[in-house]
């Protein structure tokens, strides 16, 4: 246990204890009040300030409630000490009297204030050691192992820095570290761009999630991000921080994305770059990541589904509004618990007594006893009135059952050491042990966070049996990615009389990014043999059957892969017939190299006019890449 400095008085001890004590009840009534206001604003900016707010409430509590504490009991010392001595002058036999066990009901309050500050400073040791290894581990970061962007993805950078108004100074760097863009730093901040990121997502997608790494810096987000982690690790003892903290960081990604959709104008394509970046979680807490936050949920506001914080936000007000109530209770129990010290250190207000004349008679006349009160007469009984017999027996009186406490029922069903969290999010949503039981016996053993997820979502018993009857095999991810996306049983069946692939990953994905089966339909009447993976690749470089048409009327038939290759290189109908027009029989290996090369119908002329002709596209392709015609 850490030792507290001499120069704490006891006095500042017990204030500070009662006001970590009272900060129980305050912050679930702060938690409570940022639920009423965040269900009643409708966007997600207003949310996240009315969030903000509320976190600043709570750091602020503990303070006004020292200051109060110290401002009410301090004027009324001085005063009590001068009454405390008064009275003992003529009580020299005060070593006997009670007041010795309130004075050591007193030393033992001390110890326990002692004790909670003790276990208070040890927390917040712990935490901040925390805080300091995530600053070290950020600027090793920024200093070593990034690397400069280069110069198309800088000028794709510079030019949404400036749309954004930005005016500060960024860095752009490539990283192997993450595996989804970031930003670290406060005064100086970095934007991080992980390879896989770069080369992984079109110009488009990689646009829209640089744009949302910048509105973290417009916003400032990066410093409300230190207040958090500070606010964290001094108030770590309370739920109700780490909830809002939680609840703030999901609203600022909705302000985020909000921004990126004004900016980029294609929240389609953003919801495909976050459906991408879906399986790389892992981003520090002082970096902003594009991947953080809940993303199904994410994507469905960004294409404008209904999500469950909008079904749920009637729950959420009552519920709030309970809690309130509930912590408004909680603080006045807790002010007759944890109240003004009524120990010798902060005594009552003591009337002093005169002393006896020395000369008086001691013999004091007895005052007379109160007479006790007549006792009531039993009422006879006629002698025609039966008596029951003695040996009869009084009717058993039945024995009410204990009902079983909701806990109780949860730990029946298999569900142990869960945390206040944990209980409080399963009651919210209506966990019942008997939906527990029903989901075990479906083959499932989900968790706390799972079950949430699942009742959140409306999986229900038989929805798992008709997914386990369509010939998919799911965990409790699986059928809460199903439900999300909104697989039905009827759209399996479709994909798999289709031949397709019918594993959640594989519907999951295929749903994500509207595959439908027409378009399967489609695609194969153009004899294309594509899988559900081929089928999600081409979804989402966006390759309709119409440009599949125009390619093969131009004498071209790629496959799924050479498809996608293509539309990734941006080849164009129009730049196909460009080189057919020059002169040139192409397949699809001489676009995608020509493409890639940068060669143009300028750069081929440019060729011809110095002389060299009958030239092929590997010719074109290698006298591009050696600039021999560079001025």
């Amino acid at each position: 246990m850490i030792a507290l400095p001499h120069w704490i008085s006891p006095e500042v001890l017990r204030w500070l204890g009662l006001s970590l004590l009272h900060f129980l009840w305050q912050g679930a009534a702060l938690a409570a009040l940022a639920t009423l206001l965040m269900g009643l604003c409708r966007k997600a900016s207003n949310r996240y300030a009315a969030g903000v707010l509320c976190l600043v409430a709570m750091l602020a509590a503990p303070l006004v409630t020292y200051i109060a504490l110290s401002q009410r009991e301090e004027p009324s010392r001085s005063h009590t000490l001068t009454t405390i001595t008064a009275s003992a002058r003529g009580a020299k036999s005060a070593a006997h009297s009670p007041s010795s066990s309130a004075a050591s009901a007193h030393f033992s309050g001390q110890a326990a204030y002692q004790w909670l500050v003790q276990v208070w400073f040890l927390g917040v040791f712990l935490f901040s050691l925390r805080t300091a290894g995530g600053v070290i581990l950020m600027e090793r970061m920024r200093r070593r192992e990034t690397g400069a962007v280069s110069g198309e993805i800088f000028a794709v950078c510079t030019e949404l820095q400036n749309r954004l108004g930005i005016r500060r100074a960024v860095r752009f760097c490539e990283t192997l570290q993450f595996d989804a863009p970031a930003v670290i730093g406060w005064f100086r901040p970095v934007v991080l761009l992980p390879v896989s990121a770069v080369t992984g997502l079109s110009i488009s997608q990689l646009e829209a999630v640089i744009a949302h790494e910048l509105a973290h810096i417009r916003r400032y987000d990066p410093f409300v991000n230190l207040f958090q982690i500070a606010v964290e690790a001094l108030l770590f003892y309370h739920p109700g921080v780490w909830w809002l903290n939680k609840r703030i960081r999901e609203e600022r990604e909705n302000c985020c994305d909000d921004v990126v959709v004004e900016i980029c104008g294609s929240p389609l394509d953003y919801a495909r770059a976050l459906t991408l970046l879906e399986e790389s979680r892992v981003v520090p807490a002082f970096a902003l990541g594009a991947n953080q936050g809940f993303l199904p949920a994410r994507i469905r506001r960004l294409l404008g589904a209904p999500t469950a914080t909008s079904s749920l936000r009637s729950a959420g007000l009552s519920a709030g509004l309970l809690f309130l109530c509930v912590a408004a209770a909680a603080g006045h129990a807790l002010f007759g618990v944890a109240g003004p010290d009524r120990s010798p250190s902060a005594p009552q207000k003591i009337e002093p007594k005169p002393f006896p004349d020395p000369e008086a008679n001691f013999m004091m006349q007895a005052e007379p006893l109160p007479q006790p009160a007549p006792l009531p007469q039993p009422e006879r009984v006629p002698a025609s009135t039966a008596l029951p017999p003695q040996n009869a027996q009084e009717p058993v009186k039945p024995q009410s059952v204990a009902k079983e406490s909701y806990i109780d029922s949860l730990k029946a069903a298999g569900l142990d050491n869960l945390s206040v969290d944990d209980l409080i999010s399963l009651k919210v949503q209506g966990v019942t042990a008997d939906y527990v039981r029903q989901m075990q016996s479906a083959g499932l053993k989900p968790n706390a966070d799972e079950l949430v997820g699942m009742k959140v979502q409306g999986i229900t018993p038989d929805y798992v049996k008709e997914m386990r009857a369509n010939g998919v095999e799911v965990n409790a991810d699986d059928l809460i990615g199903l439900k999300v996306q909104g697989v039905t049983p009827e759209y399996i069946r479709q994909m798999k009389d289709l031949g397709l692939e019918t594993n959640a990953d594989s519907l999951i994905g295929m749903k994500v990014q509207g595959i439908t089966p027409d378009y399967v339909r489609e695609v194969r009447a153009l004899g294309l043999k594509v899988d559900a993976d081929g089928l999600i690749g081409m979804k989402v470089q966006q390759i309709t059957p119409d440009y599949v048409k125009q390619m093969q009327s131009l004498g071209l038939h790629p496959d799924a892969d050479e498809l996608i290759g293509m539309k990734v290189q941006g080849i164009t109908p129009e730049y196909v017939k460009q080189l057919q027009t020059a002169g040139f029989k192409v397949d699809v290996d001489d676009c995608i190299s020509a493409k890639v090369a940068g060669v143009t119908p300028e750069f081929i002329e440019q060729v011809r006019s110095h002389g060299f002709k009958d030239l092929t596209i590997e010719q074109l392709v290698e006298l591009k890449l050696a600039g021999v015609l560079e001025k």
